[in-house]
């Protein structure tokens, strides 16, 4: 089971992504260079590691855009979701992104990152709506890596030249920690992204928006995945599809970015009509058959 330190450590990696800083490139620049964001507190023989697990030779560092992540970025986008104490002191985790052709969708390796799993940055990345890349996030050691996020987020700004929203990091931030955190209450990383991931469509399809109805679906989907979660569990998973209620999003999207973990969903064969497309057509039929009584 992960602690909360370690997982403030995995944010701090994710922090790497959100949290780069602009970068003045010219739109050719930017096509042709991938983005490499290095945590600014790794030491010599640690940024070594982490360039060799990036397949990154150092002498050609120029064949990229680079730029640092410190651990002030990491604490402005994780000071919400946990404790300095947890969030550290020292920016290392680091991030390698590539734009991909349009409908090759988000995919994520990790190496030496201990607790995210792969399906649990793309989920994220979706959510602020990245598309269409190759990330690839490294720890100078073992490390949880939820930090990596902050740093893909805005590495993937400078590349395309698009704003991620303060909202859309702010929700993606706040999905990778509740996510991380319900893998460790679990002991399952694998079923917590898949929950997520079935909650969050089965909120966007419905364009569900009271609490109470999105605590209807998590309830729903606890029962189709059979996971069992606290009432503060569910608070939170409510409180987080709120605010990807409110994003720009699609469930095609979602299927065609996050592909893996929504196909891996379908081989389950569980039922993803939505509960409340499902409960109208209900109504429908029996106003239909109650109609029929009176002609």
């Amino acid at each position: 089971m992960i602690n909360k330190k370690m997982t403030a450590v995995l944010l701090a990696a994710m922090t790497a992504i959100l949290c780069m800083g602009p970068v003045n490139v010219s739109a050719d620049a930017v096509a042709e260079k991938p983005y490499l964001s290095l945590g600014a507190d790794l030491n010599a023989k640690e940024k070594k590691t982490v360039l060799d697990l990036l397949d990154v030779d150092e002498d050609d560092l120029d064949e990229y855009q680079v730029v640092k992540i410190t651990n002030k970025d990491e604490h402005k986008y994780l000071d919400d979701y946990l404790d300095d104490s947890v969030i550290g002191s020292r920016a290392l985790s680091s991030v390698l992104i590539e734009k991909k052709d349009k409908g090759e969708g988000i995919n994520v390796t990790t190496k030496n990152i201990t607790y995210c799993t792969d399906g649990m940055y793309e989920n994220a990345l979706t959510t602020a709506g990245v598309t269409d890349a190759s990330v690839t996030v490294a720890g100078p050691y073992k490390i949880t890596g939820t930090a990596a996020l902050v740093g893909a987020m805005t590495a993937y700004e400078d590349m395309t030249g698009k704003t991620i929203s303060g909202e859309s990091k702010d929700a993606a931030t706040n999905e990778l920690v509740v996510t991380s955190e319900l893998a460790d209450a679990l002991d399952d990383s694998a079923k917590a992204e898949q929950f997520l991931a079935l909650i969050k469509e089965k909120v966007l399809s419905d364009d569900v928006k009271s609490e109470e109805d999105i605590k209807d679906i998590i309830d729903e989907c606890s029962k189709e995945l059979e996971v069992n979660i606290t009432e503060e569990q569910r608070q939170e998973i409510a409180e987080l599809m709120e605010k990807i209620d409110k994003l720009d999003l699609s469930v095609s999207d979602l299927k065609e970015q996050a592909g893996k973990i929504y196909d891996k969903l379908s081989e389950m064969d569980l039922d993803t009509q939505g509960f409340f497309q499902k409960l109208k057509q209900a109504l429908s039929s029996i106003f239909k058959a109650l109609s029929g009584l009176f002609h």
